[in-house]
């Protein structure tokens, strides 16, 4: 494995005992919060393999809140954000599930409020990195530390050519794409990480394709 920098080496500066358990799970949390693009009314957390043993001890059901609550690794209100969730009204449940994970650090998150719902799976895989590897039900790889764009789109010809074609327009590069879907000729998500953050414009240009349902950007 190459690192760029001493960061990649030593983590991010964070709050909390442990990268993975801290610092990733507040990417993970936070990542929920942008898909969903709103703070949730409530948050179903389920923690698999290390996450499930070790949650409490090592902070990782405050770091995901924390993340919930778009607050970044470093925030000293991580510490308390149980409590400002729940002044804010959010209502927040843990649950430890005994299924094997893939990767010993996994949450599945759910969150929602009367507008709609959201659940994804990610994992802490190391030094404050994460994959995202589901997301309602579409398979995926997400890693969170790039900027991003997620399009929900019909299966049909031409669509990611299409979004392609916008994106070489306005010379923003492609660092990695890919597009799952559940069943052939029905809904499908592109997952595209790019180099810089996309202007509002752009996601409204692509938005305006034939066949494509929803577009969101995570943010560097």
């Amino acid at each position: 494995m190459k690192f760029k920098s001493v960061f990649d080496i030593i983590g991010p500066v964070m709050i909390g005992p442990s990268s993975s358990h801290t610092a990733g799970a507040v990417r993970i949390g936070r990542v929920a919060r942008s898909l969903f693009e709103r703070q949730p009314k409530w948050a179903h957390i389920h923690f698999y393999g290390s996450f499930a043993e070790t949650f409490k001890g090592h902070g990782t059901d405050i770091a995901i809140i924390g993340g919930l609550l778009d607050f970044d690794t470093f925030e000293e209100r991580i510490k308390n954000s149980l409590q400002i969730a729940q002044e804010n009204g959010m209502n927040v449940s843990f649950h430890i599930e005994d299924a094997i994970p893939l990767h010993p650090n996994t949450a599945r998150i759910h969150i929602g409020d009367e507008k709609g719902e959201l659940e994804l799976v990610g994992l802490s895989i190391g030094g404050g990195k994460i994959e995202i590897t589901e997301l309602n039900g579409f398979q995926l790889k997400l890693s969170g530390h790039h900027p991003a764009i997620l399009v929900v789109h019909n299966d049909r010809f031409g669509a990611i050519a299409k979004v392609s074609n916008i994106l070489a327009k306005y010379e923003i590069n492609i660092g990695h794409m890919e597009v799952s879907r559940k069943e052939k000729g029905m809904l499908a998500l592109m997952t595209i990480e790019v180099d810089q953050n996309i202007e509002e414009a752009i996601l409204k240009e692509i938005e305006k394709l034939d066949s494509i349902e929803k577009v969101t950007r995570i943010v560097e």
